[in-house]
């Protein structure tokens, strides 16, 4: 097998000092059906994200697109150039807002701040490291932003 193909493409904990911004390259347009499956799948049944007659007497005129979507997505966002192959864990997620609305036809981009990164005090190799993720929609709105803090993998050692 490529050794190549087994190489985390996300970054190890020291890549990671306080202060680094990621522009994450994904976007994602937010379907119609993207919310309708999401909000069925996750059992929500509220009304202005399903149900259009409903959405159109709210003060938005039409359906939201859910907001644990539009958290799950940004996150999901991130994985590519942050975490995939390179997480051991996620910690945590607080200071959750949604800002803006999001409808059907929204292009979502994002970007990671790191705020902190510490070596693990009781997992050698390891670290903690806190950002701060951020949703845009194609207007450069912010739509939803979070504070998510992980275990990252140490760079490994020579072998």
């Amino acid at each position: 097998m490529n050794a190549d193909l087994l190489r985390p493409q996300g970054r190890y904990f020291e890549e990671l000092p306080p202060g680094t911004v990621i522009r994450h390259r994904v976007t994602r347009t937010l379907t119609e059906s993207d919310n309708i499956l999401f909000t069925t799948l996750t059992m929500n049944p509220q009304p202005l994200h399903l149900d259009f007659e409903y959405a159109a007497q709210s003060e938005f005129g039409r359906p939201l697109v859910n907001s644990m979507m539009t958290l799950s997505l940004l996150v999901g966002l991130s994985v590519h150039e942050l975490s995939l192959g390179t997480l051991i864990a996620n910690l945590g997620l607080s200071d959750v807002r949604f800002p803006a609305p999001v409808f059907h036809g929204d292009t979502i981009h994002a970007e990671s701040e790191v705020l902190d990164a510490r070596a693990s005090r009781s997992r050698p190799g390891q670290g903690v490291v806190t950002v701060r993720h951020r949703a845009f929609k194609q207007s450069g709105e912010v739509v939803a932003e979070c504070t998510r803090t992980l275990l990252m993998q140490g760079r490994p050692g020579p072998v």
